[in-house]
């Protein structure tokens, strides 16, 4: 279906999927959620897609928030809904199944590094800002970052983002394990799509159980983990990818997975 803030490219098996709104930085309005909502349901359920790359349309933001013209008109009751909209898209997004990559081409503030840390693997530019500026507009993060922060950078990087309300580079963002990789301007588009490809060589199934794997492991005790992916890594051993998979490493050559 045709999207009015979204584009999506398709690159073999990688999607390439746009916040498509360059006029406004890219802001994140109810409808530019709700249709991310519907693209990440489609890009989820497509066999020929493996690997989602997410990014902003334009030189200047990857997502630069959620739109302050539309929340400055929300009661109440109307922003607990804008937040649960925005949060259960960030949900849908950690559990599509499949790696989604974070491009983060220039401003990820507010709701833009939100959705960003629902992403599996966040790659940005040496030019880029990140911040959660929430307090600055007398509010907090409402789709998920003080939750997410803590989880991934712990509660001092979070308190002081979150608190201050203040950007960092790309640099320090690396420091804090917010990003996981950062390339030059110039390198960025190319980089990313290399590893997109090289995980999309992968086989769909192996990376599926890394990303439940991982994100259960994050929720549960340790032994309850280590059961949990007892379980997934023993269930691989029924399909025809760990086949392959091995059949090629001993003949050494490369593999080629079909997902199944």
């Amino acid at each position: 279906m045709p999207f009015a803030n979204l584009l999506i490219e398709l690159k073999g098996p990688v999607a390439w999927l746009y916040v498509n709104r360059p006029d406004k930085l890219n802001a994140l309005n109810q409808s530019t959620l709700s249709e991310l909502q519907t693209a990440f349901n489609q890009l989820r359920d497509d066999a020929q897609v493996r690997v989602i790359v997410l990014t902003g349309s334009g030189s200047k933001a990857f997502v630069a928030g959620a739109d302050i013209a539309e929340m400055q008109g929300l009661n109440p009751l109307q922003a607990r809904e804008f937040s649960r909209l925005g949060q259960n898209l960030m949900l849908s997004i950690e559990h599509c199944g499949k790696p989604v990559i974070a491009m983060i081409n220039g401003y990820a503030l507010g709701g833009g590094l939100e959705l960003a840390l629902a992403c599996a693997i966040r790659i940005a530019s040496t030019t880029s800002k990140l911040g959660q500026p929430e307090v600055s507009l007398g509010l907090i993060p409402g789709f998920g970052g003080s939750q997410r922060l803590v989880k991934l950078c712990g509660k001092a990087v979070a308190l002081d983002l979150c608190l201050s309300g203040q950007a960092i580079s790309a640099e320090r963002a690396l420091a804090f394990n917010l990003i996981t990789r950062m390339h030059a301007p110039e390198c960025l588009n190319e980089e990313t799509e290399k590893l997109a490809q090289q995980l999309a060589a992968l086989a769909p199934l192996a990376l599926r159980g890394v990303l439940d794997c991982i994100r259960y492991g994050t929720e549960a005790p340790l032994e309850a983990g280590l059961d949990y992916e007892s379980q997934v890594f023993s269930l691989l051993f029924a399909s025809d990818d760990m086949r392959t998979g091995t059949a090629a490493f001993l003949q050494r050559r490369p593999a080629v997975f079909k997902g199944g």
